[in-house]
């Protein structure tokens, strides 16, 4: 099963950038999204944003996927 996470873009260099998805911070490849500023959200699969997201609806998802990890499924 593949899975893309959502995250927020903190900064960007180029093709390269860093985002947070809760208090994790990866560096990732931006060169698949033409137009992407700091703040927006983005899906990130195996090491690349692969779509940008609406910000509600990113933090739907990031609220589901806290709600799963704290859930007696994941333990």
């Amino acid at each position: 099963m593949c899975l893309a996470v959502p995250g927020r873009v903190l900064s960007i260099d180029g093709n390269m950038g860093i985002i947070e998805v809760g208090n994790l911070k990866r560096n990732v490849f931006l060169h698949l999204i033409a137009e992407l500023s700091v703040d927006d959200y983005v899906l990130v699969h195996a090491g690349c944003a692969i779509q940008k997201l609406d910000e509600e609806e990113a933090k739907i998802t990031l609220n589901i996927l806290k709600e799963l990890a704290e859930s007696e499924i994941c333990r």
